[in-house]
Parts: C-alpha cells; sequence; structure tokens
C-alpha cells in the first residue's frame, strides 16, 4: 500500500504539473465511491467476524452445560453403572480440551477428535445397557439419554463452527480494494507541494491493522485474539468431576 500511494503521487504529480487545473476536476466521485465500497467491504467483513468469534465462544459454553447435565445425571443409573460412566466422562473431557489446546497440531488434533468420538460411542453404549438392565429405572434413561443426545450434537455444531468462514474470493476482493484506494489516495495527495509521508505511512498501517483484526477474530486460536479463555468453562467443568 505505501509503494502504492507513492506511485500514486507521482503519477498525479505528472498531471497536475501537465494540467494544474484539469487535475482537481473529475477524480473526486470515482475516489469516493471506491473508499466508499471499501468502507462498506470492511464493515461488514468485520461485524461478520465478530458475530463468529462471539458464537464459537457461546458453544463452549453450551457443551460445557450439556456435559454437566449428562454428567449429573449419571447418578439416575443403577449404582453398579456409575463408576464407569463417570471415568468415560472424565476422559472424554480430557479429550475435548485435547482437540483445542494446540490448534497447530494437525496430527494431535486428528487423534483426539477420533478419541472423543470413540468415548462419545462408549458412553452411549454404557448407558443404553444400564437402562436396559433389569434394575434400570426407564424414567430415569428418558432424562439421561436425551441429554447425551445433546452433549454429542453440540460436538458437531463446534465442528461446523471453526469452518465457517467467509469464501476467500470476499478478502481477495478486500485486498484489491485497499491496494487501490492506495494508489487513488496518493494520486490524490499530488496537488500539496509538501506530503507529509507521515499520513501515508499512517493510512498503510491502519488498514493492514483492520485486515489482520478481522482475519484474526476468523480464526481465532491462532493469532492474538483468543477464543481459549472460554475453554476454562470445560476445565473448571472436569476439575468438578
Amino acid at each position: 500500500m505505501i509503494v502504492l500511494l507513492e506511485a500514486g503521487r507521482r503519477m498525479g504529480r505528472k498531471k497536475y504539473l501537465i494540467d494544474p487545473e484539469g487535475y482537481e476536476k473529475g477524480h473526486g466521485t470515482i475516489d469516493g465511491a471506491v473508499f466508499g465500497l471499501l468502507g462498506l467491504l470492511i464493515a461488514f467483513t468485520f461485524s461478520g467476524a465478530a458475530s463468529r468469534f462471539e458464537g464459537r465462544r457461546e458453544l463452549v459454553t453450551q457443551e460445557a452445560n450439556a456435559i454437566g447435565t449428562a454428567y449429573l445425571r449419571v447418578d439416575l443409573l443403577p449404582s453398579s453403572a456409575q463408576p464407569e460412566m463417570r471415568e468415560l466422562f472424565r476422559r472424554y473431557v480430557d479429550s475435548r480440551i485435547s482437540i483445542f489446546e494446540n490448534p497447530k497440531d494437525a496430527a494431535g488434533i486428528k487423534n483426539n477428535y477420533a478419541l472423543s468420538a470413540s468415548l462419545q460411542n462408549d458412553i452411549w453404549k454404557h448407558a443404553v445397557s444400564a437402562c436396559q438392565a433389569q434394575d434400570g429405572a426407564v424414567d430415569a434413561c428418558k432424562l439421561l439419554l436425551p441429554a447425551l443426545n445433546e452433549m454429542i450434537d453440540i460436538t458437531t455444531t463446534r465442528i461446523m463452527a471453526t469452518r465457517n468462514h467467509p469464501p476467500m474470493v470476499i478478502y481477495l476482493l478486500m485486498a484489491m480494494m485497499c491496494l487501490l484506494s492506495a494508489l487513488l489516495a496518493g494520486y490524490g495527495l499530488a496537488g500539496n507541494k509538501s506530503i507529509r509521508h507521515v499520513h501515508m505511512v499512517t493510512f498503510a498501517f491502519i488498514m493492514a491493522v483492520v485486515f489482520y483484526v478481522i482475519f484474526d477474530l476468523e480464526y481465532p486460536r491462532m493469532g492474538l485474539i483468543k477464543v481459549s479463555n472460554a475453554d476454562l468453562v470445560l476445565k473448571e467443568l472436569r476439575e468438578s468431576m
């Protein structure tokens, strides 16, 4: 953007020296339209990224609530089935926490996803088996099984939330608009006899920071903005088990 600001300024300076009066005419409307479109793109993209960021944090709380509810309802099972179920729940929560602890470890994430899916299957089978036992309470199972189902379903919702991003063409368009705006902004500065380069650098810096923040909100486990603070809810739940 700094390079294009300077290139635009030099292009405009040549035009200004040739035709000072004609230099000021015509390009203001085009500049306004381009900058206005850039502002809309940034506003909508930033708003969407912030909304998805909050949604991902909320899903962590929902999962913790679902697991906690299902864990409490284990008390409704026959006493002989409870110890094994509780141990499965502890291992399950450990696997869910491990999935998001190191987002750059793709192999580890894949293994923990497989482990959590396996533990879900084990928990479900043990719950059904306990419900079908002679000393099992039918009414208790009507409370436990829906809670387990919700606990399992929320994992799919969280997976899809991590994959939910705008099409890459949106970011490419926004980047192209930033560069074009820099060129036009530099062209508009050509009429000034003394150029304050601090303004050019500030303009490019602010646009780059905004672009970075939008990306950071979209991928909140990879940069400076973290959604990992919400994982404390799961860790606190694990400590209470």
